[in-house]
């Protein structure tokens, strides 16, 4: 009876014990929530041993939808870590744990929602929009996404300074305070010096290298267009996320 008392005792904490998983990446995002619109907490190197808490669903990544939750108290996509499985190999994640929320970095759900063209100006070209742009310009695009989905009320002389053309945001941004850096998170806005006026876009998703953004006349003139492209192609202004 002893003996079979203590095997038992012996398997269950043997159970409980968490085991170590190699990263295959490279350069692999620890984010605080299950989904790549959270921010990034932490980066692992590829080789990286990760012990693995709690597992849950979060947002797909090459068709695996598991996201582990780390040593270190942040989620990474399974899809990244040698479990051996493309299924769960531990306990699933407590509500308090993480796992229900695999919208924006702000907890809303809302970012950096849906990718389509909802822009309101769409088909009335011209003139000046609410927010003191050219409608239908990558100006008008950015600040009525930043207005609808981060809902900051931002315009063309925000914080008692001019914005101007998409060539001018990084500085704008600087001297009102809004931080400006080369990490990309969804909801954030791309903005880039290049060209005659400069261009801003809409960070729509975030891979290891690479952004997905949404922007008005850019391959399109006067139209929506989405891509992918290399992090390096923007600097990144973080108005709320």
């Amino acid at each position: 009876m002893k003996l079979a008392v203590f095997a038992a005792l012996f398997q269950a904490v043997a159970v409980s014990v968490t085991s170590a998983y190699p990263i295959t990446g490279n350069g692999v995002n620890c984010r605080s929530g299950p989904g790549t619109s959270y921010g990034v907490k932490k980066v692992y190197a590829k080789g990286a041993d990760i012990k693995v808490s709690c597992q849950t669903a979060g947002t797909s990544v090459n068709g695996n939808n598991i996201w582990d939750k780390t040593q270190d108290g942040c989620y990474v996509a399974d899809y990244y870590v040698k479990t051996g499985t493309n299924g769960y190999v531990t306990k699933k994640c407590s509500a308090s744990g993480g796992g229900g929320n695999t919208g924006g970095g702000s907890g809303d759900g809302k970012l950096p929602g849906p990718v389509k063209d909802d822009y309101p100006y769409k088909s009335s070209c011209g003139g000046v929009d609410p927010w003191r742009y050219y409608k239908c310009q990558c100006t008008s695009f950015v600040a009525w996404r930043i207005n609808k989905r981060l809902g900051v009320k931002f315009h063309n002389q925000y914080k008692g300074v001019n914005w101007g053309n998409a060539n001018s945001w990084d500085d704008a941004a600087r001297r009102t305070g809004v931080k400006v850096n080369s990490t990309p998170v969804p909801g954030c806005v791309a903005q880039t010096n290049a060209g005659n006026w400069g261009h801003v876009a809409w960070v729509t998703a975030v891979g290891d290298k690479t952004v997905t953004i949404e922007e008005y006349n850019h391959n399109v003139r006067e139209g929506y267009s989405k891509r992918t492209v290399s992090k390096g192609s923007f600097n990144y202004i973080h108005i709320k996320v």
